[in-house]
């Protein structure tokens, strides 16, 4: 297994363009009115994989492999020509096994037909032959190219950060994998000395916050350790903890009298008699690291778009129709102090509901399998390996 990210094919084949993402969709945003709602199936199907590989009892890592896995596949294939359903349940079962933590295809067979077939999904056609998901099983691995390593942020976290008095922080995070390590210095990490100290909760802010970005196409876009990063940068802002570390680092520069030429912040703490009792500035230690911070702050924009989305995602105990008003935030980010509920307007912040996006789904299969059948509508036929597919999984 590869420990170098840089020589990895994640690196070399894996990390795209928002170019290639929008010609992957080309075809799926024919048949939405919306090319928005595509993004909401990102975080539809996010969630269904999360919800398949809790009830398997699947690490978060592999949770995350698996959701990789699902958008590799999609960059070669069309929603509108496949069943997403099944390659859900294909990738939680690759995924689990290249994390060497294999599920039997039955137990993998009757739980995904358990959770969508339930009435916020409505999905009654999940196959019940194990053939099926053994098939998918073969072509997605072949779309895949067979590149099954994944490289998560998880890793880049706990190699940036402890928690503030412990120095244990892999058993307290769970999951560590492969990635780029500390062992690699000052190649990515400036100085490499040290570890960015949180205080209590503020790494497990970080951690949901990678998780969280997986429900968008950021894991595609940007390499894993600088999504890391982007992560640590907003926990100092959502976590009101790890906030009130730096608040007065930058209210003492706001009112410095800018004509007299101020310490640095280093130095300041070094003029504390007991070095090993110095406070640590975060600033200075995420300054000194040996990444591109508009790349940094691009990502975090993104990560915050995402949340914007996600508080119009609701998941209702029966489907309802778009077009409602939202009664607020469906995700007011529980593990931080940012965001307040707001009443939504009607349009553009109308709610969307899995019930919605699975009729969505259905919809626009229909419409393409209608546009091969009557070439006449003026899109062109396009038969290929994936039609086949979608007839032989159902």
């Amino acid at each position: 297994m590869a420990t170098d990210f840089w020589a990895s094919s994640h690196h070399k084949r894996w990390i795209v363009d928002r170019a290639t993402l929008k010609q992957a969709r080309a075809d799926d945003v024919q048949y939405v009115d919306d090319p928005e709602y595509l993004d909401f199936l990102s975080i539809y199907f996010a969630d269904l994989i999360s919800k398949l590989g809790k009830k398997l009892s699947l690490r978060q890592r592999v949770i995350a492999t698996a959701t990789v896995f699902f958008k590799r596949f999609y960059l070669k294939n069309h929603y509108c020509e496949t069943d997403p359903f099944i390659v859900i349940a294909a990738c939680c079962y690759v995924a689990a096994k290249a994390e060497e933590s294999p599920i039997h295809i039955k137990n993998v067979v009757a739980e995904a037909r358990s959770l969508f077939s339930q009435d916020i999904y409505g999905i009654k056609t999940f196959p019940s032959d194990n053939s099926k998901l053994a098939e998918m099983e073969f072509y997605l691995v072949d779309d895949l190219e067979c590149d099954l390593t994944v490289f998560h942020p998880y890793r880049s976290l706990l190699t940036l950060c402890r928690k503030e008095g412990d120095h244990d922080e892999e058993t307290e995070a769970g999951e560590l994998g492969v990635g780029i390590g500390g062992d690699e210095g000052p190649r990515y990490w400036g100085s490499g000395d040290g570890q960015l100290q949180l205080k209590e909760g503020a790494l497990q802010t970080a951690w949901f916050i990678i998780n969280d970005t997986y429900r968008s196409d950021i894991c595609l876009l940007y390499p894993p350790h600088v999504i890391a990063i982007a992560a640590i940068y907003l926990t100092f802002i959502l976590d009101g903890n790890a906030r009130a570390t730096v608040t007065p680092l930058l209210q003492s520069s706001e009112s410095s009298s800018p004509d007299l030429p101020q310490p640095r912040r280093s130095s300041r703490q070094a003029s504390h008699a007991d070095a090993s009792k110095k406070v640590q500035d975060p600033i200075d230690f995420l300054a000194g690291l040996n990444v591109s911070f508009p790349l940094v702050a691009t990502i975090a924009q993104d990560i915050i778009a995402l949340y914007k989305r996600w508080e119009r995602y609701k998941e209702d105990e029966k489907p309802s129709p778009l077009g409602s008003l939202s009664a607020g935030m469906k995700r007011s980010l529980s593990h931080s102090n940012a965001g307040t509920p707001r009443e939504a307007s009607v349009g553009t912040d109308a709610i969307v509901t899995p019930g919605f996006l699975s009729s969505l789904l259905l919809k626009i299969r229909e419409a393409r399998w209608t546009d091969i059948a009557h070439p006449g509508s003026g899109r062109p036929v396009a038969v290929n390996k994936m039609l086949e597919r979608a007839q032989a999984v159902g």
